[in-house]
């Protein structure tokens, strides 16, 4: 029972100030002012000051960008004043107007001006069924934008991001958010609900834990039509750290004899099959390179530490030299990112930083500085992670763009999150 409440503890406890630059993303050179406006004859909107705001930090969170505010007000249709805005050292401007729908919600209509060529860029319109889910108009509009400049692929943005929020004890919500945290909408209520993960990269199902049932049970659930189903249950522990890339296969974490282990789970013939067999600790497994390996955290060292394994070999090869608490991981292509203890700072508090690491060379990067760090995920593109920041019991999303070299804090004003996917 030690083993299982270890082992459950090292996949929970892993956690802000960043220090980053790396190549694995494209840089972009020049970087364009833009000055965004809301037109004079937009409809009244309680939304419209949101809107302008969120679009504004998505292209600063981009890093593809100069913002600045400007005080033009015009109404839509109006063409600007270019040399004036030239003046004032800006490259493009956005016009923003609200309109109510004829059906529930409203119409964002845009129009982009460059006035290096002094003419208008694009003119399009983004449709919101529900007006709470502004953030996403937002979203799709600083894409739009970023894709006009023809910067990287800002598309993550977009994406849902899940997570488990603690409200008091043994209670836990499974709630889908933007990236922000701005659109928040609590999914799965009532008793201990943890550890979510997203099925699929479409995002239309997720996988969780939950102790509603006595045994920790692995539940799905369909995002669109609300239906669930029971995939497993297990004795200790059991938790589902990563998908493979079609959704056919789950890594999971079990303790059905006291024993944390990696198990492999397959969808279609719902078999399982055990890939570590160390009388220890085995936890937090991920699929690494080709889907023929994973990394995973394990203790055979007598402190959590990070290893590789080739999935039906016998063996692991230990990836991480650095530190002698290193109990969260995460893989994209041949990097591995990882939670490090690195023991009390100045205050008499505990560090928790993050690290990547390369595994095809002798590379390593420390990308936080300071603070409780957990959780860290790449996104999809690899350009972007996400992590947790915990600070005077207050939960913050963390994003580090690299190659960036800027990080940004969206504090959760509820709750805290106990764990998060994207």
């Amino acid at each position: 029972m030690f083993k299982v409440l270890l082992g459950l503890l090292l996949v929970c406890k892993a956690v802000f100030a960043a220090d980053v630059s790396m190549e694995i993303v494209k840089s972009v050179g020049y970087k364009p002012t833009i000055g965004i406006s809301i037109a004079s004859d937009s409809q009244p909107s309680t939304y419209s000051n949101d809107i302008k705001r969120l679009i504004a930090k998505d292209l600063e969170v981009s890093g593809h960008f100069n913002v600045k505010d400007v005080n033009l007000i015009k109404q839509f249709n109006f063409t600007p004043n270019y040399y004036e805005l030239k003046q004032q050292n800006i490259d493009l401007f956005l016009n923003i107007s609200i309109e109510q729908s004829v059906f529930e919600g409203f119409i964002l209509k845009t129009k982009l001006y460059d006035l290096n060529s002094s003419s208008m860029a694009f003119e399009k319109s983004f449709n919101s069924s529900k007006d709470e889910r502004y953030p996403f108009l937002a979203h799709k509009v600083a894409i739009t934008v970023n894709d006009y400049i023809n910067a990287p692929s800002i598309d993550w943005m977009e994406r849902f991001v899940i997570f488990s929020r603690y409200d008091a004890t043994k209670q836990s919500q499974i709630v889908i958010a933007d990236y922000t945290l701005t659109f928040q909408k609590a999914i799965i209520q009532g008793g201990l609900n943890v550890f979510p993960k997203w099925a699929n990269k479409n995002q239309d199902s997720f996988y969780y834990t939950t102790y509603n049932f006595g045994l920790p049970t692995l539940m799905k659930v369909d995002i669109f039509s609300g239906k669930s189903e029971k995939i497993a249950q297990s004795d200790g522990m059991l938790v589902c750290s990563d998908v493979n890339k079609d959704g056919t296969k789950l890594l999971l974490t079990m303790a059905p004899n006291s024993q944390p282990d990696i198990y492999e789970y397959d969808i279609r013939s719902k078999n399982f099959t055990r890939l570590t067999t160390y009388n220890g600790i085995d936890v937090n497994g991920h699929y690494l390179e080709d889907e023929k390996s994973i990394v995973f955290v394990s203790d055979r060292l007598g402190n959590p530490n990070i290893f590789s394994k080739q999935i039906g070999q016998r063996g692991a090869n230990r990836l991480v030299y650095h530190g002698k608490n290193n109990n969260s991981a995460n893989a994209y292509g041949n990097f591995v990112i990882y939670t490090s203890r690195e023991g009390d700072n100045e205050f008499g508090k505990e560090n928790f930083n993050i690290y990547l690491v390369s595994t095809q060379s002798n590379f390593i990067k420390k990308m936080t500085t300071s603070g409780m760090n957990q959780f860290p995920k790449f996104s999809q593109d690899g350009e972007s992670i996400i992590f947790i920041k915990t600070e005077n019991d207050k939960s913050y999303l963390g994003i580090i763009r690299l190659g960036q070299d800027k990080s940004f804090l969206f504090p959760l004003n509820r709750g805290n999150i106990q764990a998060i996917d994207w």
